[in-house]
């Protein structure tokens, strides 16, 4: 299951802190609106002595429960000759363990009314589940007992290494634009192999996976030392800690290999690329630039000029080709664009728009259209009205985004933050992070990163039609 990234289901942010910040939008000076009040997420942060690091963030607003497991194993940890091997391995996951058989972690939480998945990613695996509070015990049970002992057996494999075939096959081989641009973008953007290998698996790699590169795989990658546990919702700290410790404490730690060397270069030129597609019924386009590394202010400062560009209908992007000119009829951006968002990564990314279109409307045509608003960007620092309205539409989308799924969103962004930077508790410095951002820092980092020469653009051609055979 590699699924885009669950996207918010309410607004409201229920349970959270709202404390007064003086780091409202451009640092106001005195006789102007006052400060917007800072979201403040409640978080408890420990390491159990086998590395286990453990996240709990009580939310009493609502009886339910998110447990979360990240491994830090993704699609970036794979080696050659042995691609979607990550994916791969998340389907063996709920296989069963030591005391679940088949399916049967499935049937525990759904039997209470939960919901449950998991997702591979660039630099992680997950599973979560939602369940009613009084399920939590047994919950952080199941996932302690997997973590202890997976099942993997021969059969297992052979099952999964076909279930996963069969999804390469439904979602990219045999679908309309499929791996476009998600999938795609990373192979050609990017020039270390780790970056951009075909990560959802090439079907004689998944094909070659032996049990012993299973169990050597589980060994290693899913070892508590590897992985952090987040709890959010209706449970004390004190709780979270003490059953972290009874179910999580006693499974031992494992070595871990020295990470690669993922940097990528800085692109100096820009890369095209044109791929047909059998089965696309109009053409489509997508532009990729590498965005600024995580936590310095053009990072900040992309996710604003994000909203700005690309972000609804009040978007640079959406008035230029879509209402004025109708080269298009939507417009798709983001960074991490289809499998997460701008926090949830550690290594090198790419910001990516992209865009169907009809065949009468040249691919240039649009690209030049795109380009025109991306120059703005670079030459033109935005006014304080537009930096406002973008930090508005940030902080309504970030909101939606910890509460999304009953809570699931503050987990996936607790533990991306103790996995990746060992510092949960950060979260609530991210407000004034984009908060300090200004006009001019804007311009700054677009004419760096959205420079011709950052940018690779990928366009989909439909197929001709394939000639008629046999027949009278």
């Amino acid at each position: 299951m590699i699924p885009a990234f669950v996207r918010a289901t309410r607004v409201a942010a229920a349970g959270l802190a709202l404390a007064a910040s003086a780091a409202g939008p451009g640092a106001r000076a005195a006789g102007q609106p006052a400060a917007k009040p800072a979201l403040r997420v409640p978080v408890d942060y420990s390491k159990l002595k086998n590395g286990l690091r453990v996240v709990i963030s009580p939310d009493a607003s609502v009886p339910t429960v998110v447990v979360a497991v990240y491994y830090g194993v993704g699609f970036r940890t794979e080696t050659r000759s042995r691609t979607g091997f990550a994916h791969l391995f998340e389907h063996m996951m709920f296989q069963g363990s030591a005391n679940l058989g088949k399916t049967q972690f499935i049937k525990l939480v759904e039997g209470v009314g939960g919901i449950l998945n998991g997702s591979t990613r660039f630099d992680y695996t997950n599973y979560f589940q939602v369940v009613p509070s009084n399920a939590f015990e047994t919950v952080m049970w199941a996932e302690a007992d997997r973590m202890r002992g997976l099942s993997i057996t021969q059969e297992n494999l052979v099952n999964q290494q076909g279930v996963v075939k069969n999804e390469v096959k439904v979602n990219v081989l045999n679908t309309p634009y499929g791996g476009f641009p998600w999938l795609d973008m990373p192979q050609l953007a990017n020039l270390k192999w780790q970056n951009a290998h075909n990560f959802y698996g090439d079907l004689s790699d998944l094909d070659a996976a032996t049990l012993e590169d299973v169990r050597q795989f589980f060994t290693t990658y899913y070892a508590p030392n590897n992985a952090v546990l987040v709890v959010t919702g209706d449970v004390t700290m004190a709780r979270g800690r003490a059953l972290a410790r009874k179910y999580f404490g006693a499974i031992p730690s494992q070595p871990q290999p020295a990470a690669p060397d993922i940097a990528e270069p800085r692109q100096e030129a820009e890369r095209r690329s044109s791929k047909e597609d059998p089965q696309a019924p109009r053409p489509a386009l997508a532009i990729a630039w590498h965005v600024p590394p995580r936590w310095t202010p053009e990072w900040f400062a992309f996710g604003l000029l994000d909203q700005v560009l690309a972000q609804g209908r009040d978007s640079r992007l959406y008035d230029a080709v879509v209402r004025q000119r109708a080269l298009t009829g939507s417009v798709g951006a983001g960074i991490n664009q289809g499998l997460g968002n701008q926090f949830n990564y550690a290594g090198p990314m790419l910001y990516i728009v992209s865009a169907f279109h009809d065949a009468r409307t040249n691919p240039d045509t649009l690209i030049s259209a795109i380009e025109r608003e991306v120059a703005r960007l670079r030459t033109e620092p935005v006014d304080q009205a537009t930096l406002d309205r973008a930090l508005t539409k940030w902080r309504s989308s970030f909101y939606s985004y910890l509460e999304g799924l009953s809570g699931f969103g503050r987990a996936d962004l607790l533990a991306s933050l103790a996995l990746f930077d060992d510092n949960p508790a950060r979260v609530n410095e991210i407000e004034a992070g984009f908060a300090k951002v200004t006009p001019e820092l804007i311009r700054k980092t677009a004419e760096e990163w959205l420079r011709p020469g950052n940018r690779t653009i990928l366009t989909v051609v439909p197929a001709p039609p394939k000639p008629a055979t046999g027949g009278n």
